[in-house]
Order: structure tokens, then C-alpha cells, then sequence
């Protein structure tokens, strides 16, 4: 068996779970599916993948292999598709990751329309609060929040955020309204993990200021929310509170001390030309993802 089938038969298991459902997908047997993928396995001298009598479980290895398989296979097809004429219509499967939040407001229509004007395209889209490595993951595109770092891929700007602090008109009325950072720390704060340390929050020029949390949540839903309810002070993305904000169910304090903005990028692996449909894909994305930075900016008060 060559080599790039028994990479695709590999895959096939991986992410079917299952050898007998891969060899039922491949119309292929059992026994030569499991054969191809102890081939594999004895040149490469590693175990992709764990065996039990009831499941089939990708080991770490496994994992590595797999991004790298799915994007090889991938070009293949995408190789094939020009061979015979079809390379500049975009088709396949694009994998894509964004912030929870921001993804489920502001990328997922984006990709729904994306995916009305291209029919042979689609979108495996991860809903993730933590940076996923593109590589690895074997991801074709990010939209990121936040500083990039060292990083090979090539990053697009769309647009910035701010960090916000909020609270609503009852518990400001209750218990008076903080007018620089210090006077955080006589407050009940609503601390998110998601978005800085718990024990103190930075500022503009540099400034740090001590909380003291009475409430921790792991996501910035939960602490609006805590928020709206009267409960306290928190610190959320601007874009997570701009409703709340052009209601007055919340209002935004400490303005003068925000900080720096907080870039917002549109990533994708360096090292060759994105095939047509990530092409399509970024220039359906890009200017429109670039106006809603630019909505929410203007939306807060």
C-alpha cells in the first residue's frame, strides 16, 4: 500500500473512531483497513492510535500526525482539482477557529453567508476561549484577540477592542462610583479568568490595581450577567458589554484609564499560497469582520 493511502486510511479511522466504520466508508475490509494502519504505525515507529475491544482513541502523536495528514491530503486534492482544470473554483472543507463569543456574534453569521455564495465549501468552525495552534490543530484560519506573539503565520488586522469595566445604575447608586483604579479595591468585584489575573486588574501607562473578588466566573456571559443583576464590577471586551452599554443596563466606568487597544487579527499558516477556497474564504471575512470593529467601536458610549 502506498504511502499517501495509508495516510488517508489512518485518517479516515482518526476521525471516524471506528475501523469498521472507516472500512465501511472506504468499501474496503476490515483486515486491510487495520493492516494499513500497522504499516503506517511500523515506519514511523509510533503508535497513532489506542485500541480497546468497545473504542478506537487517537494517541498524542497521533494528534501531531493527524493535523499534518489533513492538511496533506488536502493539498492533494486541491493539486488534483488544477490538474484537471478545477483548482480556481473554491471547494472542500475549511477548518476555522474564533473566541467564543465573539465567534458566535460576529464570525458566525459571517460564515453562514460565506457559505450561501459558495456551495461546495464548507465549514468545520471551533468555538474556542484559548489560542489554537494552526498547525497542529490543522487549522486554516483563526480570528485572534489579543497580542500575537512569535508566530509564523500571516496576520491580517481587522480591527481593535478595549478592555471595559461595568456596572449597573443600581449598584452604582448604592455604592457610589469609582473614579480612578485605586478605588477598586473598597468594591465587590466580579472577576473573569478568561480575560486577566483575579487579584489585580492593569491599566493605562502601565497601572495595576488590586481587586478583591467576591465572584469568579470563566465566562464573560456569567459576569455580565452577575453585573446586570446589581452584584458588582467587572471587566469584560468591550464588544461583550456594547449591548448592555447602549441600553444603560450597564454603564462604563473608568474610561480615562482603559488602556491600549486590543488588536483584533485574522491569521493563516505561512509557507504557501492559500488554495481558493481560504482565498474566497479571507476576502469574504476580512472587510466585513473589519466593519463590525469598527460598529462596536462606535456603538460604546
Amino acid at each position: 500500500m502506498d504511502r499517501i493511502d495509508s495516510v488517508a486510511v489512518f485518517t479516515e479511522v482518526a476521525e471516524r473512531g471506528s475501523f469498521a466504520d472507516a472500512a465501511r466508508h472506504l468499501n474496503r475490509s476490515p483486515a486491510a483497513i487495520t493492516r494499513a494502519v500497522a504499516e503506517l504505525e511500523a515506519r514511523l515507529g509510533v503508535r497513532l492510535l489506542n485500541r480497546t475491544t468497545r473504542a478506537v482513541s487517537v494517541t498524542e502523536p497521533g494528534q501531531r500526525f493527524l493535523a499534518g495528514a489533513r492538511r496533506v491530503l488536502a493539498d492533494l486534492a486541491e493539486i488534483e482539482q488544477a490538474a484537471i482544470g478545477q483548482g480556481s473554483a473554491p471547494r472542500g472543507e475549511l477548518r476555522v477557529t474564533a473566541p467564543i463569543v465573539f465567534g458566535r456574534r460576529h464570525v458566525m453569521p459571517l460564515v453562514t453567508d460565506f457559505l450561501a455564495q459558495f456551495p461546495e465549501v464548507s465549514v468545520r468552525l471551533a468555538l474556542l476561549d484559548r489560542p489554537a495552534d494552526l498547525v497542529e490543530e490543522g487549522l486554516d484560519a483563526a480570528i485572534r484577540i489579543g497580542a500575537l506573539g512569535d508566530t509564523s503565520a500571516i496576520a491580517t488586522r481587522v480591527g481593535a477592542l478595549r478592555r471595559t469595566v461595568v456596572a449597573a445604575p443600581a449598584y452604582l447608586k448604592q455604592r457610589g462610583q469609582p473614579k480612578r483604579p485605586g478605588d477598586l479595591a473598597g468594591h465587590d468585584v466580579i472577576a473573569f479568568s478568561g480575560l486577566e489575573g483575579v487579584e489585580r486588574w492593569r491599566f493605562a501607562g502601565g497601572a495595576e490595581a488590586p481587586i478583591k473578588p467576591r465572584l469568579i466566573v470563566n465566562t464573560a456571559e456569567a459576569a455580565i450577567d452577575a453585573a446586570l443583576s446589581g452584584f458588582g464590577i467587572t471587566r469584560v471586551l468591550s464588544y461583550q458589554a456594547v449591548d448592555a452599554l447602549a441600553d444603560r443596563s450597564l454603564l462604563r466606568l473608568l474610561r480615562d484609564h482603559e488602556g491600549d487597544d486590543i488588536p483584533v487579527n485574522v491569521v493563516y499558516p505561512d509557507g504557501r499560497h492559500p488554495p481558493p477556497k481560504l482565498r474566497a474564504f479571507l476576502d469574504a471575512l476580512v472587510p466585513r469582520l473589519r466593519q463590525r470593529c469598527e460598529q462596536i467601536a462606535k456603538a460604546l458610549p
